[in-house]
């Protein structure tokens, strides 16, 4: 995933826009894992992960982001998407003694009473709490200076109706939130989906779209 909204409050939103290439496989949410009973997430059928994992009986939700730094080691590098789904299902973040097999990323853990950013770029691990009110987190973290977040963060902060903000046409903008570029060898990487989630202490919803219903490749 590429950039994740979120808003702290009584009512804790969040709003995930998942980027990858189109021919990588997924599907929609649900609970897909039994390891992770009642955990529902949108499944990337290559590795069997998720980018964004929602536990409604522990009103919590985890996201997993791309980041930036050190690749790991090919040899023993495991796939980051279990990362969301432990989150989401224990309420803890990894320990940083257990991330060196992982390439670099962000995960975000969200709940009522608190919402924490893990950053790891290959050789470092930081841990910082999201400040109340509106954020977006990117591939580069909490980063005030991304095109991206200095063209929509204030689209989110004075907007009730976010789904409003993912109907834009694709583009290939550095600031664009919904993207779609065509690679030298011919793949596209894009916006696929966008998974919208509420977290209250009355319960939890998710709104699901699916933005390559009407789009090809």
């Amino acid at each position: 995933m590429c950039t994740l909204i979120v808003r702290t409050g009584r009512r804790l939103s969040l709003m995930g826009v998942r980027d990858e290439l189109t021919d990588r496989p997924w599907e929609g949410p649900g609970e897909h894992w039994p390891e992770y009973p009642g955990v529902i997430g949108g499944r990337d059928l290559k590795a069997g992960g998720t980018w964004l994992a929602v536990d409604p009986a522990g009103r919590r939700a985890a996201a997993l982001l791309n980041g930036r730094g050190r690749a790991a080691d090919d040899r023993t590098r495991v796939s980051r998407g279990d990362l969301a789904l432990r989150a989401a299902y224990t309420g803890e973040l990894p320990a940083e003694a257990g991330l060196g097999d992982y390439d670099p990323f962000h995960l975000v853990l969200a709940g009522l009473s608190r919402v924490r950013l893990l950053s790891w770029d290959g050789e470092r691990a930081a841990v910082s709490e999201l400040p109340q009110g509106t954020s977006m987190v990117v591939n580069t973290g909490l980063d005030p200076d991304s095109e991206r977040v200095v063209a929509y963060l204030p689209r989110f902060r004075d907007s009730e109706r976010w789904g409003e903000l993912i109907t834009a046409e694709p583009s290939c903008d550095p600031g664009a939130l919904i993207v779609r570029h065509e690679l030298p060898d011919g793949r596209v990487f894009a916006s696929l989906s966008v998974m919208e989630v509420a977290i209250a202490r009355e319960g939890v919803t998710y709104d699901f779209t699916d933005l390559t219903a009407d789009r090809d490749g």
